[in-house]
């Protein structure tokens, strides 16, 4: 092949990519590799590429035709989220005889999947004219090794050492000696020798006959491949066979809406993306881009938001957070002995400690959600002999609950070790999102009010857990401390005036008086009285709390509301369906439905598949849900939304302990006549529900195996 005419002159002056502005993004994960790029399969190093343990192995990665971006048709994910497909065909084509192709004559298809940490691509022209065409492609690529701190703006003194490519007949290698002196490489190989290949790009002067086919296959990893044909097959069946295996674990949700049960595949599908397997068992990682890698209490949530279906990933959670638990006291990592881990990063700035991500355990909430879920799982499993696995870690974890209690005064509260740290430890982690009713910043140690319910469920369930170890003096000293840090919850907290409770403590143990989406998760631990929790469902049901689209994270009257913010008056998923979990504790379900059809119908606009947060600004009819422009998409407890919201409103709980599946007071998001959930394993027993609206009534139905000694009790 020789290189065409048209892209000798455009060696040196390539066109620089479309502006953005708006334009949607498409994500492939697999592993601890993840590539985002645009509509066009293009990479432009605009906070995408493709990533590999937190570094960007390619910052560009563009493909033109004749030296000029294709014309798009169309471009999608496929539903499972295996592979990406873009559609393109060709402006006018340079002459071959006598006259130029015209436009609209050539398909280009770009067909890709992740497998082993490498990208597989697919390249194929079809000429769908009779006359032969002369089609100069160009692919273009670079790689800047960025650590993801630097794609999201962190500045750095200085950097390693990019090495010139190295250029082979086939494939190009590009390589980068980081600060922490570790080689990061990245080699990209093509199936046809290319009529030009450089250190950034390589050009392919097709000649295609009319009616007539080209394929090209491109692999880009970290070392060098043989792209062909029969790799790409057994690649793509394994990428596709692996996300296959992550959707069917658990129970299934069917519903009769059409769009309704798109979504719940959707989120299924995202949450199967989003899941690793590691040495300890199923993870879900936070989300794409930023936080592709575990994150202690996003996945705690998830887990905690999928354990009625899925008792194995919050297995696979607990296991892995157990295993990474704090054994020795630094303020750089945030980190105390018994302290759950915050985050974890592989990144070149993680390694040489410019930043203190490599393990980080600056959550103050991670711990004692790690200890509620324990006892959700124990609950909904019995699986005792797990329980008593991770048990000293479970010790370990409510030793260092009790003795930060004790150190501010009954309430478990946070200040980062040092300026590296977040300022924020609760999941609210931006700087200005803990204040005083007039706006003030409260000054630490903070005690943030949902951590003293997450608190208070850990001692109460660490109280059930010794007692089914049959440690019965050990389960009343949990027990007591539970009530005692109820009560004083309910002393401190509480806000006559407001009709809920406030946001936080500062560091003299002055109430933030704010009224916060907070109060929400304080429901969902079970810590406020009958009386008082009412009240609070009452205000997330307001109208400064719902603008249409769910709770908001802060009410439109409250100082420091910004419904563009991060924290302070947007629209979170996960802190929506907390919220209404939260409620349907406290008999709340007309609310509980009607959050599901907001998030429903957010969910609609947003391509069935709800984002990390979007803006809070009030409904207006017939106009979609604004979104937030950094969000990540997918995400995990976004994705895992839907399923707390089903059960909420579907009143389902699942005690295996107990032998018993209970359904209470159930209800049926609107327009939907009937859920049915199959496979929900109770023990050695397996259930098929199905709840189905009959006029005005909702009933449920249960069909279980006849083997099986677990029961069902129905509260209709």
């Amino acid at each position: 092949m020789k290189k065409s005419e048209s892209a000798t002159e455009r060696e040196d002056e390539w066109p620089a990519p479309p502006v953005r502005s708006g334009q949607r993004l498409f994500v492939l994960k697999e592993g601890d590799t993840f590539l985002v790029a645009d509509a066009f399969g293009d990479v432009t190093g605009e906070g995408d590429g493709l990533f590999h343990n937190d570094t960007r192995w390619l910052s560009t990665f563009r493909l033109l035709m004749d030296g000029r971006q294709p014309a798009l048709l169309s471009s999608a994910v496929s539903q499972d989220n295996a592979f990406f497909t873009a559609n393109m065909t060709n402006h006018p084509l340079p002459p071959l005889g006598e006259s130029s192709m015209p436009q609209g004559v050539i398909h280009l298809e770009r067909r890709r999947f992740l497998w082993q940490d490498r990208v597989h691509e697919r390249i194929t022209l079809v000429n769908y004219g009779d006359a032969a065409a002369r089609v100069p492609l160009t692919l273009l690529f670079g790689a800047d090794f960025r650590d993801m701190f630097e794609v999201r703006g962190q500045q750095r003194p200085q950097r390693g050492e990019l090495v010139a490519g190295a250029v082979g007949e086939r494939q190009v290698a590009l390589r980068y000696r980081g600060l922490d002196t570790v080689w990061r490489s990245v080699v990209l190989s093509f199936s046809e020798v290319p009529g030009r290949l450089a250190e950034g790009h390589a050009t392919f002067d097709v000649a295609l006959d009319g009616r007539a086919r080209w394929t090209l296959h491109v692999e880009v990893g970290d070392s060098h491949a043989e792209p062909s044909s029969t790799r790409y097959r057994e690649g793509a069946t394994h990428a596709r066979w692996s996300l296959r295996i992550h959707r069917r674990r658990g129970a299934r949700v069917r519903a009769s809406g059409r769009l309704f049960q798109a979504w719940i595949d959707k989120s299924e599908a995202d949450l199967a993306l989003l899941t690793t397997e590691l040495d300890t068992g199923p993870y879900p990682y936070a989300g794409i881009p930023w936080f592709s890698t575990p994150f202690g209490r996003d996945a705690v949530v998830t887990a905690l938001q999928t354990l009625w279906l899925d008792p194995a990933l919050s297995r696979g959670v607990l296991a892995f957070l157990a295993a990474h638990q704090a054994s020795e006291t630094s303020s750089f990592h945030d980190a105390e002995p018994g302290k759950i881990m915050h985050e974890t990063r592989k990144g070149e700035m993680a390694a040489v400690k410019e930043l203190p991500f490599s393990r980080y355990y600056g959550g103050v909430d991670t711990t004692p959600l790690f200890v509620m879920l324990a006892t959700a799982y124990a609950e909904r499993t019995g699986d005792m002999e797990f329980i008593a696995s991770i048990w000293d870690a479970l010790l370990a974890a409510m030793e260092w609950i009790e003795g930060n209690a004790r150190r501010h005064g009954g309430f478990v509260s946070y200040a980062r070790g040092e300026l590296t740290g977040l300022a924020n430890q609760g999941w609210k982690d931006s700087h200005d999102s803990v204040f005083h009713a007039d706006g003030r910043s409260a000054q630490g140690p903070i005690a943030l009010v949902e951590v003293q319910g997450y608190a208070f469920a850990a001692l109460r369930g660490m109280g059930m857990l010794s007692r089914a170890r049959r440690q019965f003096a050990q389960a009343r000293e949990w027990e007591a401390e539970a009530a005692g840090m109820a009560a004083r919850v309910e002393r401190c907290f509480w806000l006559p005036e407001l009709q809920t409770y406030a946001l936080a403590l500062d560091g003299q143990q002055q109430p933030c008086r704010v009224r916060a989406s907070n109060a929400g998760h304080l429901l969902f631990s079970g810590l406020p009285s009958p009386e008082r929790g009412r009240l609070v469902v009452q205000q997330l049901r307001s109208a400064p709390f719902d603008g249409g689209w769910g709770v908001r994270t802060l009410p439109s009257d409250m100082a420091r509301y910004n419904p563009m913010s991060y924290h302070n008056g947007s629209v979170w998923p996960h802190d929506v369906a907390l919220c209404a979990a939260g409620m349907a504790r406290y008999g709340e379900r007309d609310g509980v439905v009607q959050l599901l059809g907001d998030m429903f119908e957010a969910a609609v606009h947003f391509g069935l598949r709800l984002p990390e947060l979007f803006c809070g600004f009030d409904r207006a009819p017939g106009e979609a849900p604004v979104a937030y422009p950094v969000a990540c998409l997918p995400q995990a407890w976004a994705a895992g939304s839907v399923f707390m919201l089903l059960q909420a409103c579907l009143g389902v709980t699942v005690e295996a302990a107990r032998h018993r599946v209970r359904v209470t007071h159930p209800r049926l998001p609107n327009g939907i006549e009937a859920i049915h959930i199959s496979g929900l394993r109770v023990g050695d027993s397996r259930f098929d529900l199905k709840v189905q609206r009959y006029g005005e009534d909702v009933v449920a139905f249960a069909q279980k195996d006849p083997t099986g000694a677990a029961r069902v009790e129905m509260q209709l």
